[in-house]
């Protein structure tokens, strides 16, 4: 879909800006693009945004996507939503929530180092997990990685589910063996929880963090490099995604 120019011969800049969703992981992308477009001023402060159904056939995705995508931009404290007549959802830039505030407090500095390490981690960590799949894991190797999984799955506060995640990434990282791969990766991961830290938790997201992490374990326990380097760079683009839609 393409933004079309009225008769003035003007284009309309969040038509020029919003582009259909491509890929498997629509929630992520729809809080990119939305929070991007938020955050240049393509829906400034006070700006009524369209209505669901609207933004939801611009961005070819489906209503329940982009609710989902909208109670993002809320926790984050972009918008704000009222119902009934006359309501509608808000561009507020109010930093409502612990994540919000921390999001508002990083300077243009530190975002731009945040950024450039979105684009090195996409490098790194698809790598390490090709490398972890050629390697013959011992059966104590293989349970570590299981084990390593389970714990994501089953962590039920925040706090305990960054840090299990962080030890599923470094444990696949350490499989391969290569030290200057777990020191770059331990680097990356250390990054990555600053910039969580600065946005919400977010259900669907996890939900997709989880299924990308259990098909990356039976990748690499069947030895299958190709496929365990294309799911872990597709979970870090789904992840990168998120971040520059939510930080900036």
């Amino acid at each position: 879909m393409t933004a079309s120019p009225d008769p003035s011969g003007e284009h309309h800049l969040p038509e020029a800006v919003l582009r259909p969703v491509r890929g498997h992981h629509a929630f992520e992308a729809c809080v990119e693009q939305l929070g991007t477009a938020i955050r240049l001023g393509v829906y400034p402060l006070g700006t009524l945004l369209p209505p669901e159904r609207d933004l939801a056939a611009r961005l070819e995705v489906s209503r329940a996507t982009l609710r989902e995508a909208m109670a993002a931009l809320r926790e984050a404290g972009l918008v704000e939503t009222t119902r009934g007549r006359g309501g509608g959802t808000v561009v507020t830039l109010k930093a409502r929530t612990p994540s919000a505030r921390a999001a508002a407090r990083v300077s243009p500095e530190r975002r731009a180092d945040w950024l450039d390490a979105l684009e090195y981690r996409r490098i790194v960590e698809p790598g390490a997990a090709w490398l972890a799949a050629t390697v013959e894991l011992t059966d104590v190797r293989r349970s570590q990685l299981e084990r390593a999984h389970a714990d994501v799955a089953r962590a039920a506060r925040p706090a305990a589910h960054r840090q299990a995640d962080s030890r599923f990434h470094l444990t696949v990282a350490s499989l391969g063996g290569s030290p200057r791969v777990i020191e770059a990766v331990t680097s990356v991961q250390s990054t990555l929880h600053e910039m969580l830290l600065a946005i919400p938790v977010l259900g669907t997201n996890i939900t997709h963090s989880d299924h990308q992490h259990a098909v990356l374990v039976k990748a690499i326990v069947a030895g299958e490099a190709e496929r365990a380097r294309t799911v872990m760079q597709e979970h870090c683009d789904d992840t990168a995604a998120l971040l520059r839609g939510l930080v900036g």
